[in-house]
């Protein structure tokens, strides 16, 4: 049915027991329906750190844990990604880049479907680098693009090119844009995001290693990348969009920006504001999610 999780994978049903290797979980040695069965929200983001102070800060908005409480990694069992719970929300750390989202992604697609977990919003919360915005400002995302604004994923699959929709759910970002303005605090803008292949010669950085392009060429590229919608860069935001449309899950991407690319490539904000600007996505996601469950 339409509010369940859609696996595109026939093979699955073959198996008798499906093995998460890189969350260290499994349908053979636990009871998915009984650890995940309630979960209604997912999110998603790079840092354990950050995922494990999500699950707190939403903790106690949903008046579900006690000031200092400690919640266990449900992926101890491995390095490669961490993973939290507290009533209906699920947070997950992805890492950094596409290749190391997309694995995280089958894992807990699948994991969701084992629970038979229906009615699943998933949004990714995290940092990007902004364009003709004022540091600070989130994102929520339209489309993600590729490197020449298209807005789809290419990934080669049996050695064949293969392209996906990277759409974001239209009605989904609506709605968080409006939690946004009731909130108050921040600037918030709905545009395109543009999701790169690397941090620095795939976003026109002139600080990296290796860089054989001019500043006047990148500028005139962020220009354009202005010019067609494009607000803000990251590394997930299209496997992540792709993924989450053939599974049939409402997904969002919710980015605050650390720096305006329009004016630098280094991230010079003291620790301090650096640490609030993170919170910004937190916040209007714990928003979003409080007012769903009626307790705003």
């Amino acid at each position: 049915r339409e509010n369940f999780i859609h696996l595109c994978n026939p093979h699955l049903e073959k198996m008798k027991e499906d093995i998460l290797y890189h969350f260290a979980l499994g349908t053979g040695t636990h009871d998915f329906p009984t650890l995940f069965g309630d979960v209604k929200f997912v999110c998603v983001g790079g840092s354990p750190s950050r995922m494990k102070a999500f699950i707190a800060y939403i903790a106690e908005e949903l008046g579900l844990g006690s000031p200092g409480c400690d919640y266990p990694n449900i992926c101890a069992g491995t390095d490669r990604y961490a993973m939290y719970k507290v009533g209906p929300v699920l947070s997950v750390s992805h890492g950094m880049g596409i290749p190391s989202i997309s694995i995280m992604l089958h894992e807990l697609i699948k994991l969701l479907y084992h629970a038979k977990c229906s009615d699943i919003t998933i949004i990714r919360i995290g940092t990007s680098g902004g364009i003709g915005l004022e540091p600070g400002s989130v994102v929520i995302t339209r489309q993600s693009v590729d490197a020449t604004f298209k807005p789809q994923l290419e990934q080669v699959v049996l050695g064949k090119t293969v392209i996906r929709s990277t759409n974001l759910d239209e009605q989904l970002a609506k709605e968080l844009m409006q939690c946004s303005k009731e909130i108050g605090q921040f600037n918030t803008v709905i545009g395109n995001t543009m999701c790169t292949l690397d941090f620095y010669e795939g976003q026109g950085r002139l600080d990296g290693a290796i860089c054989l392009y001019d500043e006047e060429e990148k500028l005139q590229y962020l220009k354009n990348a202005y010019e067609s919608g494009v607000r803000n860069i990251e590394m997930e935001s299209s496997v992540f969009a792709a993924m989450c449309n053939l599974s049939g899950v409402k997904a969002a991407v919710v980015c605050v920006t650390l720096l305006n690319r329009l004016e630098g490539d280094q991230i010079t904000s003291s620790h301090d504001v650096l640490v609030e600007y993170q919170q910004r996505p937190q916040k209007l996601v714990g928003y979003f999610i409080k007012k769903s469950l009626g307790k705003v």
